[in-house]
């Protein structure tokens, strides 16, 4: 799977990238048509420690799945907007299982 991720308004490290690919990867064990994902990274101006925010879309056939997610570290925003995404993509898979 092809994992792009961006980070807005400031330049996030190799550790963090490394960090957000390798969960992004473990969503291809669920499903193996992903297309691909995108990770938008980003500050939250407000004045709360929680203020670091991950949006992660991702492809796949015949549907575009979206998390947000937003905590004090950008690795826990991520790693619960991929266990979010992991949720949706179980639906997913119930929903084609049972129309089949």
């Amino acid at each position: 799977m092809y994992v792009q991720v961006q980070s807005i308004h400031f330049d996030a490290d190799h550790k963090l990238v490394d960090f957000i690919k390798e969960k992004m990867s473990k969503l291809t064990l669920m499903h193996d048509q992903i297309l691909k994902g995108e990770v938008f990274l980003r500050l939250d101006k407000s004045d709360v420690h929680e203020n670091k925010v991950a949006e992660i879309k991702l492809a796949i056939p015949g549907k575009e799945l979206f998390a947000r997610k937003q905590c004090r570290t950008f690795e826990e925003a991520a790693d619960t907007a991929v266990d979010a995404l992991r949720r949706q993509i179980d639906k997913h898979k119930n929903r084609n299982a049972s129309n089949s």
